[in-house]
């Protein structure tokens, strides 16, 4: 697939204005309809929906999702962790770094890894209920994975701004 581009007229892997209203407006609610999509754009639902088609195969719109309140789930806690790894594998051991990125699958409380350049090799967004739910998470999980070398954490205290809207 070839890298889209944003502004240009709607040829394959560009976006117009249209295209990009649509992009704007189902970031802030999924579940908007064509037809009232259309309205807001001036466009047919057909034309809305064969736009949202094009956008969905070209790689634009990656998936839907549901986006969940932590709070209501019993979920207080936010903490982001900073994780520094061995460089070195030992004999016949997977490299350091793939073997992190293989298990941080399976820590439902991991809820975004990223890989970073600097002092640290990863920072991970932890979603939990409580204290007592990230010291079993640090303890049982992440301090005894064997690549981890060393972790920093800073706990979230208010939330600025959430987003996932990008700036389309």
């Amino acid at each position: 697939m070839a890298t889209p581009k944003i502004g240009a007229m709607p040829t394959e892997n560009a976006l117009d204005r249209l295209d990009l209203a649509i992009l704007r407006r189902l970031q802030a609610n999924g579940r908007e309809t064509s037809e009232a999509l259309g309205e807001q754009i001036g466009l047919s639902a057909s034309a809305v929906l064969r736009r949202i088609r094009r956008l969905e195969d070209e790689g634009f719109i990656d998936r839907y999702v549901a986006l969940l309140k932590p709070e209501a789930l019993g979920l207080g806690l936010v903490a982001y962790v900073n994780v520094r790894l061995e460089k070195h594998a030992g004999a016949g051991k997977r490299n350091p770094m793939e073997e992190f990125r293989a298990s941080v699958q399976a820590w439902p409380e991991v809820v975004e890894c990223v890989a970073l350049t600097g002092e640290m090799d990863f920072l991970l967004r932890l979603v939990l209920q409580d204290m007592a739910a990230y010291s079993r998470f640090m303890m049982d999980t992440l301090l005894r994975h064997p690549a981890v070398q060393d972790c920093k954490t800073s706990f979230v205290m208010d939330r600025v701004k959430a987003t996932t809207a990008l700036p389309v």
